[in-house]
């Protein structure tokens, strides 16, 4: 038995004890009856953080600091916990809701005494954060630190958000981590919650779907169990009414059941992101949102799901929103007061604040006051302070006079490219940027991918996701899932996808795999998700089969799924481009089918060993590891040759890289026989004095009883021709 001054919150699956002291004594697992905290490190419940003392007596007898004063005393009143702290005399109400599935804290208020802050003309109390819960949770075997959660094959400890406004955290100690959630006084306090969950680990998702419901979140859960959650992408820039049957031809060559349209293929833009915000429709669009309507229809009645991409942070220094007048809510990174009024023909600024430590990368020298922006090439760090070097009026913006004392700043320019700035979020620009990308999102898209994101004011952790969530708000319907550039807590609720990685060259393509999205893919599935492989880029002649073979291989270990961006000249003038959307075709149906055993995805997580998906003799898949063929044809590049074993005979599968041509192989002709596919009318051998003649052009099986090191061997000593 506990102490009776004891506090117990628990539901079905979970009980916390917590002492009269806020100490958290024991979480157990009730089922397995599983400790699952570190106990006796005197870790308090809850604990407020201040800027510094306030209350007289304790501001002279302590250090004016930030400072964090733990919960020392709990009792709990009906469904409300009222918590007491070291030093600090006020308290702070807690309501706790014991659901079957969590446990879940919201702070309601303070009750703050008159004589807690006796003369002092303030607001109280004097609140920076709220810990609304904290706990020292044993180590498990993984822990997922998106979505906060500390699990292994039987038991899942989960601390999450119950609204976007709650910081959750997790601080490592040895052997546990400290998983904690906040309320923050500049985002909000009063009515911000989290919940703690600790159930058995395939019951997780379960738990998390009843917060989802019961706070009115968007459905991750929900998402993440869609058929879709591994579908692959073809994307493009440039689909518009004029060609989207050609789009359409080439995504359904590559059995894509997705298509991803970037914001410009509709919207106009004139290179980087320079019109971001305006949104006028391209000419190709003369009716504005009913073309795009109809053109959306018409992608979706090829069996192909829409989804729309684009940057909703960034505002274009070429947009309306720049020029000729900069908008006020732009954001400010460092925010100065003139020290002198600024006439029209001043090339010096003077400040009164120092901008030692300003930025000093190129592009990103703005400065913003009044509509007007000034570029500047330097600055002083000694009074009197100023920027020199300026240029008045920059991104064609009106010159204008500004007063004495005019508060201004740094704008906040995108280090990508310097062509578009961050929007202010605690301004109402998010929300008319908000309504904009709705309006074309309604036309019949139904995902999406905000890209940007991290384009942000801080504090990050709360924006990051809050600038994606006031889009998603606005949308007529929920996507299906949503993917993102950058992500944090609250965002695991709708970015069911996460991040896409960019561009990766051909020649260091599967290096790339292996280095990240690879590398990712575990640590997505710790919590419980997964992320898209990458935008994969096609050159012409550079991009060949065994890449995206490899690649999209791997994605499929992990049941994640690839974006192919669209280039339709190299389209047209690679020779292997069937080859290429025939490897995506069958790896989006093996998705498609659910197609690949556990041993398999094993199989294919191991990065060092590459593997083809085949089409056997009857038609059906089959996967079987193959090895390159280094130097093959003397090293002549444009062979391109992969060795395996199948139903014991050898087999290499090869293909010229950038045409056709013959291969003499020093080989006897009752050695080999040669098909386009596994099964299929065999192609012609034709017999020469020191061995045969093969054509070389799109992929082709070579079969052979010989050893597999006497195959690897002609093949090196062959000859392309």
């Amino acid at each position: 038995m506990g102490n009776l001054q004891d506090i117990l919150l628990e539901n079905e699956q979970m009980r916390l004890v917590v002492g009269a002291d806020c100490l958290a004594k024991s979480l157990i697992h009730k089922p397995t009856g599983e400790e699952c905290l570190v106990t006796g490190e005197e870790i308090a419940l809850f604990s407020v953080t201040q800027e510094r003392p306030f209350n007289n007596e304790v501001k002279l007898a302590h250090p004016n600091k930030r400072t964090t004063f733990q919960a020392n005393r709990l009792r709990r009143e009906g469904d409300r916990l009222i918590v007491g702290f070291e030093i600090i005399p006020y308290e702070v109400v807690i309501a706790v809701r014991e659901a079957p599935e969590y446990i879940a804290f919201s702070l309601v208020d303070f009750i703050v005494r008159p004589t807690d802050y006796g003369g002092l003309v303030m607001s109280t109390p004097p609140v920076a954060e709220l810990r609304l819960l904290q706990l020292p949770v044993r180590n498990r075997e993984h822990f997922g630190e998106w979505l906060n959660v500390s699990w292994d094959s039987q038991v899942a400890v989960n601390v999450l958000a119950t609204s976007p406004y709650a910081r959750i955290d997790s601080e490592r100690r040895k052997g546990y981590r400290v998983m904690s959630a906040d309320a923050v006084r500049d985002i909000k306090l009063r009515g911000t919650g989290a919940a703690l969950i600790a159930c058995a680990t395939d019951r997780l998702l379960d738990a998390i779907a009843r917060i989802e419901a019961d706070f009115d979140l968007p459905r991750g859960v929900e998402s993440r169990r869609s058929d879709l959650i591994n579908a692959s992408a073809y994307w493009s820039s440039h689909v518009n009414p004029t060609n989207v049957d050609e789009h359409i031809a080439y995504a359904q060559k590559g059995g894509f059941r997705l298509m991803l349209l970037y914001y410009p293929a509709i919207f106009e833009e004139i290179g980087g992101y320079a019109l971001n915000g305006n949104y006028d429709y391209r000419p190709e669009y003369p009716n504005g949102q009913a073309d795009l309507i109809q053109m959306l229809d018409k992608i979706k009645a090829a069996g192909i799901i829409p989804g729309l991409h684009f940057l909703h942070t960034h505002i274009g220094l070429k947009s309306r929103y720049v020029t000729p007048r900069a908008d006020h809510r732009l954001n400010l990174t460092r925010r100065f007061n003139l020290a002198q009024p600024l006439s029209p023909d001043d090339t010096r600024v003077y400040v009164e604040q120092n901008p030692e430590g300003t930025v000093m990368a190129d592009r990103c020298r703005v400065l913003k006051f009044g509509s007007e922006l000034i570029t500047y090439a330097a600055y002083t760090t000694e009074p009197p302070y100023c920027f020199t070097g300026c240029e008045r009026g920059a991104y064609a913006t009106t010159i204008e006079s500004h007063p004495l004392g005019l508060a201004g700043g740094i704008l906040d320019v995108s280090e990508f490219g310097g062509t578009s700035v961050y929007l202010d979020q605690q301004s109402s620009l998010q929300d008319e940027i908000a309504d904009k990308l709705a309006g074309a999102y309604n036309a019949g898209f139904r995902f999406i991918y905000f890209d940007g994101s991290e384009g942000t004011n801080p504090p990050f952790e709360f924006h990051v996701p809050n600038a994606q969530y006031r889009v998603l708000k606005k949308l007529a319907s929920a996507p299906l899932f949503t993917e993102g550039a950058a992500k944090a807590h609250f965002s695991w609720h709708f970015l069911s996808g996460g991040n896409a990685f960019d561009i990766f060259q051909p020649e260091e393509f599967k290096e790339k795999i292996r280095e990240f999205p690879a590398e990712e893919a575990p640590r997505m599935q710790r919590d419980f998700t997964r992320l898209n492989f990458g935008w994969w880029g096609f050159w012409s002649l550079r991009t060949q089969p065994d890449m995206f073979e490899y690649g999209t291989s791997r994605a499929a270990a992990w049941d994640c799924p690839v974006t192919v961006m669209e280039k339709t000249e190299a389209f047209k003038t690679h020779p292997r481009t069937d080859d290429i959307l025939e490897v995506m075709r069958r790896w989006e149906d093996v998705r498609a089918q659910k197609w690949l055993t556990p041993e398999q995805k094993k199989a294919l997580q191991n990065l060092e060993q590459e593997h083809i998906l085949l089409i056997d003799e009857n038609g059906a898949y089959e996967l079987a590891p193959y090895d390159p063929i280094p130097g093959a044809a003397g090293g002549n590049g444009n062979l391109l040759a992969f060795v395996f074993e199948r139903q014991d005979a050898r087999y290499v599968v090869y293909w010229h890289a950038t045409g056709s041509g013959t291969l003499d192989l020093p080989l006897a002709p009752d050695d080999v026989t040669l098909q386009h596919e596994l099964g299929g009318p065999s192609l012609p051998v034709t017999a020469q004095t020191d061995g045969v003649t093969i054509p070389v052009a799109g992929r082709c099986y070579l079969k052979s009883l010989l050893p597999k090191e006497k195959l690897i061997e002609a093949f090196k000593n062959a000859r392309l021709r």
